[in-house]
Parts: structure tokens; C-alpha cells; sequence
């Protein structure tokens, strides 16, 4: 069995090992890829019928390229970088690794969400400048500071990372509303569930932890803002393709949404136009809310069962039967 790793580097760069790659066949890891040379793409899969990718694309033209490909095994639990249905059609499977970040990103989206509230980090800079030790007073602060206890949080996507969010916003003692089109059980222990209307209009702050679909695309857009709350706060650390960006650029700008925490953009890496760099009171971190080593380490084990289970002839996690 011949595997190749296509883009390693952010999964690994250098503190995992591809030990358990490397016991299920011949194994080539790349650190980086084009993501936009096909050619190049299909060259280095080459003869291997399994490819491992983060974010290399694996296209219709790729796939005509690589006769003996017979598996796509992603890093990610997002897959919309491969041509899943071409691969169907090509009796290649493709594979992803879901679940694996439930924990660590509610816990990035919940921290984003208190940098926001209490700016830690400009205030520990001002007092390793020496602000401090020449103030006046006993202390300061350069930012209102914002207690979140009995204000209403709103949830767009109420999946795994979504319950997990609430359950950390919830022992803060705010009010938790989610939206999402399918109600659960575990989702009702969490949070109230209401329509959209309801937590735009509702809400103190608003998360984002829905998938990308085409009806999500884009939910958050001069519309969607204009039936929010004058201040609210947003945070996104799912997809950034889910906002309307220059529409949330001017409404940080305007006042009418005090801050956004975001660890997602339209295009990544961010393009240097792009609006939201300019924004007031706008954190942007590089998609890093997965990359906790134990994740990654998650990410590299399920991997590892995902091509065993294949080369048993029993697929798991497959997401385009």
C-alpha cells in the first residue's frame, strides 16, 4: 500500500510521528502542496492508492490523473476541499476524521469570547511597558470590562461543539438560545431553542458553530446584523465563508456590533485586503481553535483507523457512499 501525505506540516511539524502511517504501507509525506496546481497535486500522488490531505484540493482533474487512487483520507472533519461526489463516481473513497476538536474548540470559541470581554493580553503589554509601575492609581483599564452572567448568548448550530459552548457559557450563568434544524435531546440540556428572529434579536453575543452549506452561507450579512442588538458581540471559529465580510466590517466600524472574535476568514491564509483587517475591535487568529497537540494527536489516530479499516475492507467515517 502506497500512502502519501500531501500537506503534513500543520497536523505535524514535528512533534507527532507518522509512526502509524508507516505500518500500513510505503509512506511519502510532503509538508506543503500547491493548492492550486493540479498537475503538481497529481504528480506527487503518483501510483498511491491512499492520499492523505488537509487542505490540498483533490479535484475532478486531479482524480483523472491518479488511476491507482483509491482513497482519500482527510485531516479534518471538514471535507469540501475534495470533489467527494466525482470521487463516488471513481469508486474512490473518501474519508474524514469527525469529532475529533469537540472540546478544544468550544473552549477557543468561549476564549476568544473573554479576550473580547476583559482585553488580557493589551493589558499585560501595558504592564510589562511599565504603564503600572508608573500609575498613579492602583490599577486601570484601557477597556470597558464586561460581565457576561445573566446576559443571553445565541447559538447558530447546536451540534457537538455547539452543546459543548453552551455548557461552558451556562456554567458562567448566562442564558443560553441555540438554532439549529434539528432539536436534540442533549441540545435541550444545554440551551432554549428559538428561530432565528428570536436570537438575532435576543442576543448578547452570537456563536457561530454551524456547518457551511449553501443555506448558511453568508447568514451573517447586513440583514441578518440590522435585526441584532446595538453592541453585540460575534464569534466565529467555524467557517468564515458563513459572513458577509465587508457587511461586518462596517458594522464594527458603525458601533452597531461592538467586537467580533474570529479564528476564520472567507480566504486563508487572509488576504491583505481583506476588510475585517481594518475593522474596529476585531480579533482575527490564523484557524488555529483545532490545533491543540491532543487534537492533532486525535486527528492523527483516527486517520491511522480510518486506512486500516479501508485496507480491511470494513470503511469507516466514510462520507461519500
Amino acid at each position: 500500500m502506497k500512502i502519501v501525505v500531501l500537506d503534513g506540516y500543520t497536523e505535524n511539524p514535528g512533534d507527532l510521528s507518522w509512526e502509524g502511517l508507516e505500518a500500513l504501507g510505503q509512506v511519502t509525506v510532503y509538508d506543503r502542496t500547491s493548492y492550486v496546481d493540479a498537475p503538481v497535486i497529481a504528480e506527487r500522488i503518483g501510483d498511491a492508492q491512499v492520499a492523505v490531505v488537509n487542505k490540498t484540493p483533490i479535484t475532478r482533474a486531479t482524480v483523472d490523473r491518479c488511476p491507482e487512487l483509491k482513497m482519500v483520507a482527510v485531516l479534518a472533519t471538514g471535507y469540501n476541499v475534495v470533489d467527494y461526489e466525482y470521487c463516488r463516481e471513481k469508486g474512490i473513497l473518501v474519508a474524514n476524521v469527525p469529532a475529533y476538536g469537540t472540546d478544544i474548540v468550544g473552549q477557543y470559541a468561549v476564549g476568544l469570547l473573554l479576550e473580547i470581554c476583559s482585553h488580557f493580553w493589551c493589558h499585560s503589554e501595558s504592564v510589562h511597558k511599565g504603564r503600572w509601575a508608573a500609575s498613579t492609581d492602583w490599577c486601570y483599564w484601557d477597556y470597558p470590562m464586561i460581565e457576561l452572567a445573566g446576559k443571553t448568548a445565541g447559538i447558530i448550530g447546536l451540534g457537538r461543539i455547539g452543546q459543548t459552548t453552551a455548557r461552558i457559557l451556562g456554567a458562567m450563568n448566562m442564558r443560553v438560545m441555540a438554532c439549529d434544524s434539528h432539536h436534540s435531546d442533549a441540545g435541550k440540556a444545554v440551551a432554549e431553542y428559538v428561530d432565528l428572529d428570536r436570537l438575532l434579536a435576543e442576543s448578547d453575543v452570537i456563536f457561530l458553530h454551524c456547518p457551511l452549506f449553501p443555506q448558511t452561507q453568508g447568514i451573517i450579512n447586513k440583514e441578518t446584523i440590522a435585526r441584532m442588538k446595538d453592541g453585540v458581540i460575534l464569534i466565529n471559529n467555524s467557517r468564515g465563508q458563513l459572513v458577509v465580510e465587508q457587511d461586518l466590517a462596517d458594522a464594527l466600524n458603525s458601533g452597531k456590533v461592538y467586537a467580533a472574535g474570529l479564528d476564520v476568514v472567507s480566504t486563508e491564509p487572509v488576504k491583505p485586503d481583506n476588510p475585517l483587517l481594518g475593522a474596529k475591535n476585531c480579533i482575527i487568529t490564523p484557524h488555529i481553535s483545532w490545533a491543540a497537540r491532543e487534537a492533532r494527536q486525535r486527528i492523527m489516530d483516527i486517520t491511522v483507523a480510518n486506512i486500516q479499516a479501508f485496507m480491511d475492507g470494513k470503511p469507516v467515517n466514510v462520507v461519500n457512499r
